[in-house]
């Protein structure tokens, strides 16, 4: 875009600024603008028409295009920022922060120049509205932009950057923290995830369905977008094939005699793609480095809906009169339907070899391809919706598509809410700490700003990483081993829709998920090596390690560290070694740690808060809990939508819908017919199990619109 047309289309009337000639800001962000441009461009010439499978996780990483755009936005916003300061520092001999350089309307000018959402202009919300926007704007209508889509990440504590900007720690070789380098990624997952133990251990008290669905409702609230560039921007190099720092390549070296390493010295890292200035005029943190949340931060089912107009649009059956959502023109599920395919293909997933393609499915979350139990939860509550517009329409036969959508998608938020609160909830962090932490709705509150935190996203809700199994159980309808189609390993699950088309469909995976149970952390055996030896991240032509890639991304994020947080949540430092043991309940953890970092102040939050010891009755300790806790409360406080807010369904509906459940859904929309009553549980087949008829169902005559024309609110 030629400079003049960005100050067309960007309204640029706000002065220019005082401390910087304009020329030298033009000229810098014209700069930037071609630097960015050119990595871009190399890096779409890299992919190749027929995509290999080293591709393919990148592309379900791949953002919308309305999220691409505000990324390279936000890219070139902090390179013209960077080379100001560069080239002001050079001329005055001397680093300046850029609050000496630029007034605050001159880093809005620059913002706006890069292309950046003009987020600092009032929006206008409508006083009316009876649906939440599917981009989540306007839910808070003092700030209605907290909480929706292509925003900032919430800092509940300031970011930590080498540099104070943008440089993660570890960027600079050699710099010292509390007396010591920080150890290598990949060094602390070798040395404190893998331990002697080679068994896992099962837990006895939840299923692997509690697992899934905390991945699933993660990718509901957040979705954190990787650079769109996979080449450097000043330097050019190809983030694939560097072992140097050049931002977006940030790539974790290797210590010698590493058996991931294949005679490499390093394993690529994107960083996360930046945020655009999302509000905040404060100068002093303009140039900061934040993270973008590309999906809305509450908890609306935007994994069925997506999080922008042109998705939801795809996702649509427009054609139906029903309100129903697109599926399967292809195959079915016995009869039952199975999610749509990407409409771009081929597309890159997994094939059978020697057999007829099965493309990606698409939903409203691009990450549905990642592992099959994923796909599983995805397609259940495509079902649950059109089983649900169907039965509204019977019951409303004059309302039009749009509100039996409407309505429809409002229920399967509340369904989603309900469950996550509820039922999930309570069993990660523990009764006391959700009593603690969260306690009874007390109502909608608009100053409480529900967007999610960058340390929720980027550590504690990562906590389920250590209960995964390295096997994918599949049933027969006696919750035994399936006789056509056994077991997988992790790594045969991923990006492999094929295996659900053509391997039984829904029901033997939901069967694994309801009937064997997660793996329980074990300090000797902290994460199994199907994803610290063979994770398929598939935009690298080699497996990664996943617990070093959640070390890296929160020193790319520039999260505090371990110590930090625990004051942030009230708790005590960690001083000492013996400190350490008694908050991890193991002195020789707390040797190996110490030994690993030096110092406690250096430990990342996402270990530390990984390896404290369980709180009684919950699946993470106390950082975790409060953390994950507070991060719940502002998601049901400050949603205007949340189900339980006075006005958004009548008393009737809402004791309908507490009746509703996981179990129920599983049985209106699958074959299974025998289900335990709380699915998060492990329960003994069959002593355990009720029959599906036995399972309370949401009755939806309450939804029956009366003759004066409204619902029963």
């Amino acid at each position: 875009m030629h400079l003049s047309s960005v100050m067309m289309c960007c309204n640029l009337s706000t002065d220019p600024p005082q401390l910087i000639p304009e020329s030298l800001i033009i000229s810098s962000f014209q700069e930037s603008l071609q630097m960015v441009n050119t990595a871009l461009n190399q890096t779409a010439q890299g992919f190749e028409p027929q995509l290999p499978p080293s591709q393919m996780y990148r592309l379900s990483r791949r953002a919308s295009s309305e999220t691409q755009h505000i990324s390279k936005s936000a890219e070139v916003f902090h390179m013209t920022l960077g080379l100001l300061k560069e080239k002001a520092s050079w001329r005055h001999k001397r680093s300046l922060p850029v609050s000496e350089l630029l007034s605050v309307k001159a880093v809005e000018w620059i913002a706006n120049l890069s292309g950046c959402p003009q987020t600092l202009q009032p929006t206008t919300c409508a006083t009316e509205g009876k649906y939440r926007s599917i981009s989540g704007v306007c839910n808070n209508r003092r700030n209605p932009l907290w909480g929706a889509a292509n925003t900032g990440l919430a800092r509940w504590l300031p970011a930590e950057y080498e540099d104070g900007e943008k440089q993660p720690k570890g960027w600079n070789a050699g710099r010292q923290y509390s007396g010591f380098q920080l150890p290598l990624v990949r060094e602390v997952s070798h040395r404190i995830m893998h331990g002697s133990s080679t068994s896992i251990l099962e837990d006895n008290a939840y299923s692997q369905m509690l697992v899934d669905w905390g991945q699933y409702i993660d990718h509901d609230i957040s979705f954190t977008p990787q650079s769109s560039s996979q080449t450097a921007f000043s330097e050019g190099l190809d983030c694939l094939h560097t072992c140097t720092n050049a931002n977006p390549c940030f790539p974790m070296q290797i210590p010698k005699d590493d058996k991931l390493s294949r005679n490499k010295s390093c394993l690529p890292f994107f960083r996360s793609s930046p945020a655009c200035l999302s509000g905040q005029t404060d100068v002093h943190h303009a140039p900061q480095r934040q993270q973008m949340n590309s999906v809305t931060s509450f908890i609306d089912a935007s994994t069925v809906y997506g999080h922008s107009a042109d998705l939801e649009k795809t996702l649509r059956n427009l054609s139906s009169s029903e309100g129903l959502l697109a599926v399967n023109s292809k195959h079915t599920d016995k009869g039952r339907p199975y999610l749509p395919f990407v409409s771009v293909r081929p597309s890159a997933c997994l094939q059978d070899p020697g057999s007829e393609r099965v493309e990606c499915f698409a939903a409203g979350d691009s990450r549905v391809n990642e592992i099959l139990p994923l796909s599983v939860l995805h397609t259940l509550w495509v079902r649950e919706h059109n089983r649900l517009a169907k039965h509204l329409t019977r019951l409303n036969p004059h309302w039009g598509s749009e509100i039996l959508y409407q309505e429809t998608r409002k229920i399967i938020g509340a369904l989603h809410q309900i469950i996550t609160i509820r039922d999930y909830v309570p069993k990660i962090i523990g009764r006391e700490a959700f009593d603690e932490h969260i306690g009874p709705y007390e109502g909608y509150n608009d100053s409480v700003n529900p967007s999610v935190s960058n340390v929720f996203a980027t550590a504690a809700f990562r906590f389920g990483h250590v209960t995964i199994s390295p096997a994918l159980r599949r049933l027969n309808q006696s919750f035994q081993e399936h006789e056509r189609f056994p077991s997988l390993s992790l790594h045969q699950t991923f990006f492999s829709p094929w295996r659900l088309i053509k391997e039984g469909g829904l029901d033997p995976v939901l069967r694994g998920l309801l009937g064997r149970p997660a793996a329980l952390q074990n300090q000797d055996y902290l994460m199994t090596e199907e994803l610290t030896e063979r994770l398929v991240v598939l935009n690298i032509p080699e497996t990664l390690d996943l617990a070093a890639l959640n070390l890296q991304r929160g020193r790319d994020h520039g999260l505090p560290g371990y110590n930090d947080w625990r004051v942030f949540c009230g708790f005590a430092r960690v001083e000492t070694r013996s400190d350490l043991a008694e908050v991890v309940g193991s002195d020789v953890l707390a040797e190996k740690v110490m030994d690993v970092y030096g110092h406690p102040n250096n430990i990342d939050v996402w270990l530390g808060g990984l390896l404290e010891q369980a709180l009684s009755g919950a699946r993470t300790g106390p950082l975790f809990a409060c953390l994950i806790g507070k991060q719940m409360k502002t998601l049901r406080e400050g949603d205007r939508f949340w189900w339980e807010h006075p006005g958004v369904f009548s008393p009737k509906q809402r004791e309908e819908l507490q009746r509703h459940s996981l179990s129920r859904v599983i049985c209106d929309n699958s074959g299974v017919t025998e289900v335990p009553v709380d699915p998060f549980r492990v329960e003994t087949y069959p002593e355990d199990f009720l029959f599906c008829g036995n399972i309370p169902s949401l009755d939806l005559e309450e939804w029956k619109e009366q003759p004066d024309g409204d619902l029963r609110l």
